[in-house]
């Protein structure tokens, strides 16, 4: 159960999710994808660490560059491939965690508008949403390319503001990221959801505050009143 008592007398008229983390498990998809490629070149050495770096984006091939070069084993070919390999595997296993369909449809049953603010690009999220099947529940999708900022700035939960049409405080966010999510949400006066179960990066020392807590996704349920 959520560790707050949910929405008490708010009225939540909107709900904005993040999607990667928090509809589905990437990181997973990521060290399969990852593993797909090693394994496609006979090695057993770490490739996903390379997209957590920080020196390009957590999507960009470049990454898989670097692993190649470093091991004198690059050419354009075996870029190709392996790139191909890495993109066709992670869409492939990017799946929702349980219960995810059954929010949507209740969130859409109860009238609230239901967006994605991501940082991922529209063409990925676009794909990854269809993977999931959850398309066709989603009012409004915020992605990085369409402002150019990412969330821990919180243009992207302003810009959805706009869209939505409706004061931050009647409005959720639901993010497994205390930093890119629930802080910009909460700094801006949403009603923020810490989704703990999908947050394999827990700050140490103080952490920022959120509304509640939830721990699995069905636990969002109780604490919007869907229930």
């Amino acid at each position: 159960m959520s560790e707050t008592e949910g929405t008490k007398d708010r009225k939540i008229e909107g709900i904005l999710f993040d999607l990667d983390n928090t509809l589905c498990d990437f990181v997973e998809a990521k060290i399969r994808s990852c593993r797909a490629v090693t394994d496609h070149l006979g090695r057993e050495d770490d490739l996903l660490s390379y997209f957590f770096r920080g020196k390009y984006g957590i999507e960009d091939t470049n990454n898989i560059r670097d692993y190649l070069e470093e091991r004198d084993i690059y050419d354009d070919k075996t870029l190709e491939e392996c790139s191909r390999i890495y993109r066709e595997v992670k869409l492939e296993c990017v799946d929702t965690y349980d219960d995810i369909e059954d929010i949507m449809r209740a969130i859409s049953e109860n009238g609230m508008i239901l967006g994605v603010v991501t940082d991922a690009h529209m063409g990925d999220a676009v794909k990854r949403l269809n993977q999931l099947k959850l398309g066709g529940y989603i009012d409004i999708l915020i992605t990085y390319d369409m402002i150019g900022e990412k969330k821990v700035n919180g243009q992207p939960f302003e810009y959805a503001l706009e869209l939505l049409e409706l004061p931050a405080h009647r409005v959720a966010v639901v993010g497994d990221s205390l930093e890119r999510d629930i802080k910009p949400a909460k700094d801006l006066g949403f009603y923020t959801i810490y989704a703990e179960y999908g947050d394999r990066n827990r700050p140490c020392g103080t952490k920022p505050a959120y509304d509640s807590i939830i721990h699995e996704p069905a636990e969002l349920m109780d604490v919007l009143k869907l229930r």
